[in-house]
């Protein structure tokens, strides 16, 4: 039965599309990947993901998806109609230890990056501290997405509430913070990570950027009550005119699977990516976190990790 399964699970992820190699045509297998809406990271990842991988194994073809982020790609997952999907740590987290829902099944394929969250305001903003923005309009972030989720936990551990101590904005589309933030519909912007698109537009922008994370204080009064969280820096240069680094607090975004995408697909997709990770970074400077070790890092327990990939983590001596 369970080899029947495999089999069924193959057919179903294959297209009829085909590779042709020196007059020999190579089935080839389909695969989607949600990612989130246009402007945010998860997209800008998600294409330059399915690039690299389909450059590199024209058998599998990697087709990404616009979505609404996180919270729905994971139901998706569930429901078999994603085979991979971009997830957010913290709705990861949530949904692996069945908070405010059942528990999922679905497995890690990588981990994609780390997440420093921060707000962003414009340079000439009268703004500092966390503080200073109680009370003031701030995007969070597309609904769908995991960085309202982030900014949740993380202004949970000062006692404040996105939605009471500030004026939340929430967005259709992740790529419309930034304009926001420079016409002053908004006084910050929230987001997270190395390379985010919406920090990168801010401070290209003609009124320039200040990132505002919390003080080292902060940090630890916010781990005191959500340990999940762990301590990230932004390094200094990854943002236009931003010559120190900022030191944060986040988690790793994963790309999961669907619970039975089969383990031989799996453990391709692995040697593929991983085979593959110096031109990956090359390609897009977060994807220089993308490596076999960190997943093995971030990954919240190792048996929520593709078993397909396990056994190519094996392989390579990752793991054990």
């Amino acid at each position: 039965m369970r080899f029947a399964m495999i089999l069924l699970g193959a057919a179903l992820l294959a297209s009829p599309a085909a590779a042709q190699t020196g007059g020999t045509v190579i089935p080839t297998t389909t695969i989607s990947l949600g990612t989130a809406t246009p402007g945010g990271g998860f997209p800008l990842y998600g294409n330059a993901f399915a690039e690299v991988m389909n450059a590199a194994d024209p058998q599998i073809i990697i087709a990404p998806r616009n979505t609404k982020g996180s919270n729905e790609n994971i139901p998706l997952l569930e429901k078999g109609e994603l085979d991979l999907a971009l997830v957010a740590g913290e709705p990861a987290y949530e949904a692996f230890a069945g908070i405010g829902r059942a528990k999922v099944a679905l497995k890690i394929l990588t981990a994609i990056y780390s997440n420093p969250g921060m707000f962003v305001v414009r340079a000439d903003s009268p703004y500092t501290t966390i503080r200073d923005l109680v009370g003031q309009p701030v995007a969070f972030g597309a609904r769908g997405s995991g960085l309202p989720i982030l900014a949740r936990y993380v202004l949970d551990g000062l006692g404040l509430k996105q939605d009471e101590d500030f004026k939340a904005v929430y967005l259709d589309r992740a790529g419309d913070g930034p304009a926001m933030v420079e016409d002053g519909r908004v006084a910050a912007l929230w987001g997270a990570g190395i390379g985010w698109p919406g920090f990168a537009a801010v401070a290209a922008s003609a009124s320039g950027a200040r990132f505002i994370a919390p003080s080292a204080d902060e940090i630890a009064r916010i781990r005191a009550k959500h340990a999940f969280l762990k301590p990230l820096t932004v390094p200094a240069g990854s943002y236009p005119k931003q010559t120190e680094p900022i030191a944060s607090l986040g988690s790793w975004s994963f790309i999961l699977t669907r619970e039975d995408l089969p383990d031989d697909v799996a453990y391709r997709l692995a040697k593929t990516l991983h085979g593959n990770e110096a031109t990956f970074c090359k390609k897009l400077a977060q994807a220089c976190e993308t490596t076999a070790a960190n997943t093995v890092a971030a990954a919240p327990r190792p048996e929520l990790i593709h078993p397909g990939v396990m056994k190519y983590f094996r392989e390579i001596g990752v793991v054990k």
